[in-house]
């Protein structure tokens, strides 16, 4: 204290109107202790006192902030709030004040205020920014020196470098010029601050050139210099020499510049030699160097990105209040891939600049990948909110029409990337530098991607001549460029699209191991290797030479994904074992392994070799795996078991023992989602509605757009029975991406259920929409074909079927689907015998037996193809096997099968499919005392969406039986259990027409055949007779004729149909 006071009074004498040193040289006097201090007089104090009050209502603002500062100081901090919230309010929010406030707020040990000094600190650093005044009075200030010394070369140098920071080159290139004539020996006016940016910012690169020829000559005079370097890569770009080229002399320039630094003190000297601004300027060269797309998983960012990261993150240390160097950092982890670490640096962009047209750009390009394609369309609406010019920008245009295409708005999206061509092309040409600051740079990453945007979506809208012209502007305008090899793969692609694989191909093998993008182009080629000439080998192979050419943990990754690809796990295994012994500690190489494991039916040893794994301390998601496993052998204890150990550890703390990068925090974060999810899926599965929905909520809560809890919670709006909550989760996903077949898949059997199949074209249309190659995807074929199955037209159904019958995603459950069809082409009740008396000349006929024995040798084909990975699996097969034998219909067969059906009803505990199909196998044996009692077994069970098509036919089976008892009451009651957990049940509406017509009720009867004929598409040619039946009975001889003729232009020669109900329809027209 008593040096404070020294130097304070030192400091008063030389600066006697400063009051700040009058204030510390009195804070200094009163930390010196108490033994200065002279006996307390009250009365002088009062009087002191009262003195402080008056001057206090006159105070000027810097009076009361040093006064609050004081009493801060010595601990008083409610007195010292007083002061400084009269300063604030007088000072109009002094900035000064507010810092002080929060300050004080943060010191005062007390929580409320702790918690508040946060938000002055913000509003503090709300501070316009004044780059562009500071610059506009420096300007000034050059320009009145100017002319007091015109004769300075160097004031005339200066003037040239604050015109090009001010965005007026052209100015600044005549005082450059004005340097060199005062000064010819001017060198400054050359390097860097100079006359060659200007010409190569405006185009004229042959003069750029000679200039810079005429420096090198002269550098060994005056050194090695790092913007000299600079130049000459910038010359080297505009040049389009080769992409090494000028990453290198852009290495050296770096390395040069930071040798001018090293021992240099933080001071104003080292921030003038950093020269941020300089430095954003080499960092936006090493991105329009850098290869656009993120490099594929396990891969690290290409050089560039690498140098890149490393300038911007001195950038960001020495002078965090930089914007625009933290939204190029966001940029550079966009492109590395890292998509939460570039989220996060943008949001804070934004925070501190809401109208950062750039951040709002690369954030909606963000939300584009991750697939949230409206937060994308908000993000460029905000954007255009704060800066209108944006839409003059290619950028804007480019990320507007990806959504909208990515919405199925294809004719918007052309008209969008036309627009932004345009602007392309006036940016290629060269466009005013007026106002050139506010304006955001469009790299030639992004002018590829325009190009190749609208030469897809060209294509995809028929305008096939239009795209190979685009395609070949491409190629001709990029040849050259880091981005060449993009267009060489979107090439390759459009050859694909015309049916030419030999082109396609010829172009993927001419990229080489050491081009950025040989991993894609490799995948490309095995892609076409795979799905369009079907063989395995050479898909394989393809794989292969990657771990040959580019040996590392990842590529033997894809070596064995590809294995397990074309269903060979034993390879898969071996392949992943070496991948995991150059990485042991990679959990998702040994998750992959225990997958692998499944595949191949040891279960017992996968359950020990993650168990293993878990004591090992590998990641904490293969509990989820060996729950998941667990699940599916039934053994739930013991999976809720695993699955709350799983819960108990923090998702970001050791346990995911991945680093501490924002990307592997998140991988952690997903799992305990994933754990979350499966503990979800438990609940479900043991019918604990509501804690599974608690689950359901609370990830939902934390991540609005996960698709499994959202698939989730439609299941359970769906057992609740809330089908337009059911629908609405649905439709949610399939906005955001419509080829999500997995959730169009279940969103088609939930229409079924809810009676909205007419809804189902509208979402196949979006996908058609959303990709050229929809028709072609096996999900999409698997869709359509359960759509064309559940509206009454099989055979179409099973083309579809046919379509996704070899993937290895869709394969298995579309052969399922195609042996039931084959077993049961017109959805009849197996067994039943009500309808079977009634149509009996109609379904014995000879052709029909015969088509019937051809389709259960086709099934009897298909189940060979059936490889469950399941002991659920297995017995649905063997199931499956034997209901073969039941359409036979030959006793031996029969009782066969039946001893099979016993059995695993035995072995299984309530098991609905092998309790229906005894009951089935009962039925045809004419034993129907024994199938009954099967069928009221499985009708006290409580319903579960697993097994609903088994009770579906399970209740109707015994409406059967209960009809043919004239027990039409009981059966009614089934029947509407039927309609209430699937309306579009067309067979539940018939059987209750039966009923109404044999209780003379016509009408009623002709209402439920309506509702049969048209949930089976108005297909069905018996139900179309029967319902043109009712209607004459009921006098509705119109109706009666319409329907008449529907099934008489489908089925010309169906019989009975003209004779008994058209021609006396007809008759009673006339009369």
């Amino acid at each position: 204290s008593s040096h404070v006071v020294d130097v304070s009074s030192e400091a008063q004498r030389k600066f006697s109107h400063d009051s700040v040193f009058a204030f510390l040289h009195a804070y200094g006097l009163l930390m010196q202790g108490e033994e200065s201090v002279l006996p307390v007089d009250r009365d002088v104090i009062q009087e002191l006192d009262g003195r402080v009050k008056e001057e206090r209502k006159t105070a000027s603002p810097k009076a009361l902030y040093y006064a609050g500062m004081l009493l801060w100081l010595l601990g008083r901090n409610d007195k010292a709030r007083e002061y400084v919230d009269r300063m604030i309010k007088i000072s109009s929010g002094s900035k000064e004040g507010i810092v002080l406030k929060g300050w004080i707020d943060l010191r005062s040990n007390k929580d409320a205020y702790a918690k508040k000094s946060g938000k002055y600190f913000d509003e503090a650093l709300k501070e316009k920014s004044l780059a562009e005044k500071v610059l506009q009075h420096t300007h000034r200030m050059v320009e009145r020196a100017f002319a007091q010394a015109s004769s300075d070369s160097e004031l005339a140098t200066e003037m040239g470098y604050q015109l090009v920071l001010l965005g007026r080159v052209k100015e600044a290139m005549k005082w450059y010029k004005t340097a060199m004539t005062l000064d010819e020996g001017s060198v400054s006016a050359l390097i860097g601050k100079s006359i060659i940016r200007c010409q190569l910012m405006e185009g004229h690169i042959e003069d750029a050139e000679q200039q810079l020829e005429f420096l090198a000559e002269i550098q060994q005079s005056i050194g090695k210099s790092g913007e000299l370097l600079y130049l000459r890569a910038l010359l080297a770009v505009k040049k389009r020499r080769p992409p090494d080229e000028a990453t290198n002399l852009l290495n050296d320039t770096v390395d040069t510049h930071f040798s001018v630094l090293q021992g240099l003190p933080l001071s104003v000297e080292y921030f003038e030699k950093l020269d941020p601004d300089f430095l954003l300027e080499i960092a936006k060269e090493y991105l329009a160097l850098s290869p656009a797309k993120a490099p594929a998983p396990g891969q690290p960012p290409a050089p560039q990105l690498q140098h890149c990261a490393s300038v911007l993150d001195t950038v960001v240390k020495v002078v965090p209040g930089l914007l625009q160097a933290v939204f190029l950092m966001a940029k550079v982890r966009f492109q590395s891939g890292d998509i939460e670490a570039a989220q996060s640096s943008l949001q804070h962009c934004l925070d501190q600049n809401p109208a950062h047209a750039d951040a709002h750009l690369l954030m909606a390009q963000i939300h584009l990948v991750q697939g949230n394609f409206k937060l994308s369309s908000q993000s460029l609406e905000l954007c255009l909110s704060h800066n209108f010019e944006i839409r003059e920008h290619p950028l804007y245009h480019l990320i507007k029409a990806q959504a909208q295409r990515k919405m199925g708005q294809l004719q918007e999206a052309i008209q969008t990337l036309q627009m932004a061509m345009s602007l392309c092309a006036v940016k290629r040409v060269g466009s005013s530098t007026k106002r050139q600051s506010k304006r955001v740079e469009l790299s030639s990453a992004d002018c590829v991607s325009v190009f190749l945007e609208l030469a897809e979506a060209l294509w995809l809208n028929g305008e096939q001549h239009e795209a190979a012209k685009m395609m070949q502007d491409a190629i001709n305008e990029f040849t050259g460029t880091p981005e060449e090899l993009r267009v060489t793969i979107a090439n390759a692609d459009l050859a694909l699209m015309r049916g030419d694989t030999e082109l396609a191909l010829s172009m993927l093998r001419n990229i080489t191991p050491e081009q950025p993008y040989y991993i894609q182009a490799k995948e490309k080629m095995a892609d076409i290797y795979l799905n369009h000439r079907k063989e395995k080998r050479l898909y394989v192979s393809c794989y292969r030479d990657l771990v040959d050419k580019l040996p590392s943990p990842h590529t033997f990754l894809l070596l064995g994904d590809a294995y397990m690809t074309i269903q060979e796990p034993e390879l898969a295994i071996e392949v992943y074992e070496q991948a995991l012994k150059k990485n042991p500690k990679d959990g998702a190489v040994a998750s992959k392994i225990g997958k692998a494991l499944v595949k191949t039916h040891n279960y017992v040893k996968a359950i020990n070799y993650y168990e293993a794994a878990l004591k090992s301390g590998q990641q904490n998601f293969l509990r989820y795996d060996l729950a998941d496993l667990l699940m599916k052998l039934r053994q739930y204890e013991r999976c809720e078991k695993v699955l709350q150990e799983a819960l108990t550890h923090d998702p970001g703390e050791k346990h995911c023992e991945m680093g501490t990068s924002s990307v592997q925090v998140n991988v952690c974060v997903c799992v305990f989602e994933q754990v979350m999810l499966e503990l979800a899926q438990l609940y479900l599965t043991l019918d604990d509605v509501e804690a599974c929905q608690q689950q359901c909520s609370a990830i939902l809560k934390n991540d609005p757009v996960n698709e499994s809890a959202t698939l989730m919670m439609a299941d359970l709006m769906f057992r609740k029975q809330d089908y337009e909550q059911a629908v609405f989760h649905f439709q949610q996903l399939l906005e955001r991406k419509p080829d999500n077949y997995p959730t169009l898949s279940r969103l088609i059997d939930l229409l079924r259920r809810a009676g909205k199949l007419e809804e189902v074209p509208r979402f196949l249309e979006m996908a058609e929409k959303h990709s050229s190659r929809a028709k072609f995807e096996p999900g999409y074929n698997y869709c359509k074909g359960l759509y064309l199955w559940y509206t009454g037209e099989p055979n179409d159904g099973l083309r579809h079927f046919n379509k996704a019958r070899k993937d290895n995603d869709w394969g298995q459950n579309a052969v399922y689907n195609m042996i039931e069809i084959c077993l049961n082409p017109d959805n009849e009740t197996i067994g039943g015998e009500v309808f079977e008396n009634l149509d009996g000349d109609v379904g014995n006929s000879t052709e029909k037996q015969e088509s019937e024995q051809l389709a259960v040798r086709t099934a009897e084909k298909l189940l060979k193809e059936l490889k469950p990975q399941t002991p659920a699996g297995h017995v649905q097969l063997r199931i499956l096997e034997n209901y073969c034998y039941l359409a036979t219909k030959q006793k031996a067969n029969v009782e066969r099968a039946l001893n099979v059906f016993i059995e695993i009803a035995n072995s299984e505990k309530d098991h609905v499919p092998a309790l229906l199909a005894m009951a089935t196998a009962y039925m045809i044996l004419k034993q129907t005392p024994r199938a009954r009692n099967q069928l009221k077994r499985i009708a006290k069970m409580n319903w579960n969406i697993i097994d609903a098509d088994e009770f579906e036919k399970s209740w109707l089976l015994l409406a059967d039986i209960y009809i043919q008892s004239g027990k039409y009451d009981m059966a009614g009651e089934l029947l509407k259990r039927c309609l209430r957990h699937n309306k579009s049940c067309c067979k539940a509406y018939e059987y209750m027409g039966y009923i109404m017509e044999k209780e003379q009720s016509f009408r009623d009867a002709a209402m439920n055949y309506e509702m049969a004929w048209k949930y089976s598409n108005q297909t069905n040619p018996t139900i179309g007779y029967k319902l043109a039946f009712n209607y004459l009975k009921a006098k509705r001889h119109v109706d009666a004729i319409d329907v008449c003729h529907k099934v008489l232009d489908a089925h010309p020669n169906y019989p009975r149909i003209r004779k008994d109900i058209l021609d006396k329809a007809r008759a009673a027209l006339r009369s």
